[in-house]
């Protein structure tokens, strides 16, 4: 007999785990089917030397009390078993560029941020405070970032651009560039990036920051946990490779390439939009929706050196650094030079657990264009599915953290003798492990002269298809989960999402109060 489910997600990324648990806790009989050997998508880490190495995420926001996510993580009852550790408060980033020794703070707190950027810049006061306005009056306009109110996007907001807008706040061009400086966020495109993907993407690190102590994959485990507390299923290598319809065109099950079979009333793809029409069949989609989403330009990928380093030789840092080698790259970092590279970079640190004031490993991302690894792109290589690219790939990989390693050493001049081990990954890395299309990074590029065309309604022609995840909406830990919050709505309906979440914030003011 084949088992019929009320909700079927295919992939276990944040946006897919998170709707699945909104719903199994509405009492629906819920299962997650993933292909990978590994949950979470871009929550993932891996283990080297005994030390583990995040793929995607780095650092997250808005997590103190009160705060967005911080609410979010505590209606899927995670919050509380989360390890977490606070960045420094006085600049959680830090930009620099070139030779220019300084390294320029974003500090938590929005008085914090100010008073912190104003010593080097007194005469910009004004103009910081009026920056974080806009940033929370933007923030504060879009559905569900602050839990409940407002139901549409307001159109004025999407079509604010990020470049005309700092412009506008001050001519001081190294200061631009330092607001701009953790742009690596969300792709680095500021000419023609939508104001609000700036502003959604920085005010929860302005409001808090934290690292994950054991990586992003607690995340994820949490969520798989709760999950089967409340009755869901969970199934790793599980890869979807079949939609199967009835007479009525509704979507009835899909089969796995083990030939397993799943049937449900309702679907949710979590996939890459890309991968989900393929499986819809392109026949069954309008063909202005099709071109629409096909004409999308993927956010750049990248390239990620992980250094496991030799006990007690580099100190460690509680913050990120984003390092540009001049102030103009900022605006377009993605549209690097091959010569050049890396012209730019971020760079985080993990401590030594026996010896805090260490570090134990350094994680370095830049840019990568998919172009670079297209001679290797009918290779695949997980846990899951093992193949050798082969010999040219390695050298090449190798070549490009050489030429990283080099970039640091600016930085840290004792890096090349503090190296214990180096590991890399690639573009196809990413795309292999995460499923995002040519290995991006955050979804598709959106741009503020036609916002709209990258909008998707989570709800589909299929009447009981449903999307989510950072290919058809905000990007990063909060945008999915809030993603994930729109697409239960559809399907459990606005006031009830509404009510659940009322609630929650009713039942912390109570606490608060005692």
């Amino acid at each position: 007999m084949k088992k019929e489910f009320d909700i079927l997600v295919i992939g276990s990324g944040l946006g897919g785990l998170v709707s699945a648990l909104v719903l199994a806790k509405e009492g629906l009989k819920v299962c997650v089917l993933e292909k990978n050997n590994q949950y979470g998508g871009n929550l993932q880490t891996f283990s080297r030397d005994k030390l583990i190495f995040d793929t995607g995420v780095h650092y997250l926001g808005g997590l103190s009390k009160g705060q967005n996510l911080h609410q979010y993580f505590s209606y899927l009852e995670i919050m509380d078993e989360l390890e977490l550790q606070k960045m420094d408060e006085n600049g959680y980033d830090k930009i620099s560029f070139g030779d220019d020794e300084i390294e320029y703070p974003h500090a938590q707190g929005y008085e914090n941020f100010v008073e912190q950027l104003s010593q080097y810049f007194p005469e910009e006061r004004d103009n910081l405070e009026d920056y974080c306005e806009e940033i929370q009056r933007v923030c504060g306009q879009f559905p569900r970032y602050n839990l409940i109110g407002r139901e549409n996007y307001n159109e004025e907001i999407l079509h604010l651009n990020t470049k005309r807008f700092i412009e506008s706040l001050t001519s001081n061009k190294k200061l631009q560039s330092i607001l701009l400086g953790s742009n690596f966020l969300y792709a680095g495109d500021s000419e023609n990036v939508p104001f609000y993907v700036h502003a959604l993407t920085v005010n929860s690190y302005i409001q808090s920051a934290y690292k994950c102590v054991k990586g992003g994959s607690q995340i994820s485990k949490l969520l798989i946990r709760k999950l089967r507390q409340y009755g869901a299923e969970v199934h790793k290598h599980s890869d979807v490779s079949e939609f199967v319809f009835n007479d009525n065109q509704k979507l009835s099950s899909v089969r796995t390439k083990a030939g397993k079979e799943y049937s449900a009333k309702q679907f949710i793809s979590n996939i890459e939009i890309r991968a989900t029409i393929k499986l819809i069949g392109e026949e069954r989609l309008k063909k202005s929706f099709l071109n629409r989403v096909l004409s999308w330009e993927p956010v750049s990928s990248c390239f990620s050196v992980y250094l496991v380093l030799k006990p007690h030789t580099i100190s460690n840092f509680n913050y990120n650094i984003y390092h540009y080698s001049s102030e103009d790259l900022v605006w377009n970092a993605y549209r690097y030079d091959k010569e050049k590279w890396p012209e730019t970079y971020m760079l985080s640190s993990t401590q030594s657990k026996h010896h805090p004031e260490f570090a134990e490993s350094l994680t370095a991302i830049s840019y990568m264009d998919f172009d670079e690894v297209k001679q290797w792109e009918n290779t695949v290589n997980t846990v899951v599915d093992e193949h050798e690219r082969g010999e040219l790939y390695d050298q090449f990989k190798m070549e490009k953290a050489e030429k990283m390693i080099d970039a640091l050493e600016k930085k840290i001049p004792n890096i090349r003798e503090s190296i214990k081990r180096m590991y890399t990954s690639s573009p196809l890395s990413y795309r292999d492990y995460i499923g995002s299309f040519d290995g991006n990074m955050y979804g598709y590029i959106k741009s503020s002269e036609n916002p709209l065309k990258t909008m998707v309604s989570p709800r589909t022609k299929i009447d009981n298809l449903f999307l989510t995840g950072q290919s058809v909406n905000m990007h990063g830990i909060l945008g999915c989960t809030i993603g994930a919050f729109n697409t239960c709505s559809e399907i459990l309906g606005k006031e009830l999402i509404d009510k659940r979440l009322t609630q929650l914030i009713n039942k912390n003011k109570s606490e608060e109060g005692k």
